[in-house]
């Protein structure tokens, strides 16, 4: 399959351009706005509206900030530090999820704190928001024509233009697929099933450490670092212990649970 034409810029006005990209992020800001308002009224918490604003503020600014930091370590550092000036030119590119992930903890350890707020209950909160905007930032990806997948000769391969030619995994598709929509209801089932403050939290840890690990096998490495040990990408090695941490957290909130409930019953 040849890529479709997409023209990135979905909208001009005189020197204005709005692309695709840029309103996948809009829209991944207006859903996580409105996910926050609802969950803090199941909540019931006394968060208002400007209150809900700033939170989604700190973790944007946990997204952008840690984002920046983690692909400068993670995945390009020899290169930083050898050009220092491009340490803040995210307009070229540059960003990993892993670090933004550290960097909403970050922020959101920062406005616990400040609200009085158990920070667990605002990790629950964001992980109902997180796979909507993974999936749409997916979605921009594709439409870019960028972070596609390994060379493949499965009939739904597709050429993108920039590459070299050679027909590749639509891995974003796949990465929005799993990462966005099914990892979506697999933490709004989470949340809905079992109250247990953090399960909600570590169910979306679990579940995008696994299927990051699982999508990896069928993305293009980054061509600065290649593969360890001739197998796993650099996502592969931050998923896995994402994997692993938030499976044994969830398995031991939820036997905390189940002896809970079941003294309850005996009392």
């Amino acid at each position: 399959m040849t890529f479709p034409h997409i023209d990135p810029v979905f909208l001009s006005i005189g020197p204005l351009q709005f692309r695709w990209y840029g309103l996948m992020y809009v829209l991944a800001f207006l859903a996580t706005y409105f996910i926050l308002r609802s969950e803090a009224a199941r909540k019931q918490l006394p968060l208002t509206k400007d209150d809900i604003a700033d939170l989604l503020f700190y973790g944007a600014m946990g997204v952008v900030l840690g984002g920046r930091t983690g692909y400068i370590i993670f995945y390009n550092l020899g290169f930083y530090l050898a050009h220092p000036f491009k340490l803040f030119a995210v307009w070229e590119g540059g960003m990993s999820f892993h670090g933004g992930f550290l960097g909403v903890i970050l922020a959101f350890l920062v406005y616990a704190r400040r609200k009085n707020i158990p920070f667990f209950t605002l990790i629950d909160m964001a992980a109902l928001c997180a796979p909507v905007g993974l999936g749409l930032g997916r979605l921009g990806n594709f439409i870019n024509g960028e972070l596609y997948g390994r060379a493949t000769t499965v009939p739904w391969a597709i050429i993108f233009p920039g590459s070299d030619g050679q027909p590749r995994h639509p891995s974003q598709l796949y990465e929005a697929f799993l990462e966005g929509s099914v990892l979506f209801f697999i933490v709004r089932f989470m949340s809905r099933s079992n109250e247990t403050t953090g399960i909600a939290g570590w169910s979306f840890v679990a579940g995008y450490g696994l299927f990051r690990f699982i999508i990896e096998f069928f993305r293009q490495p980054d061509a600065q670092l290649g593969t360890f040990f001739g197998i796993f990408s650099m996502g592969q090695l931050l998923s896995l212990p994402m994997f692993i941490i938030g499976t044994g957290a969830v398995m031991l909130l939820a036997r905390r649970t189940s002896c809970r409930n079941s003294g309850l019953k005996k009392s």
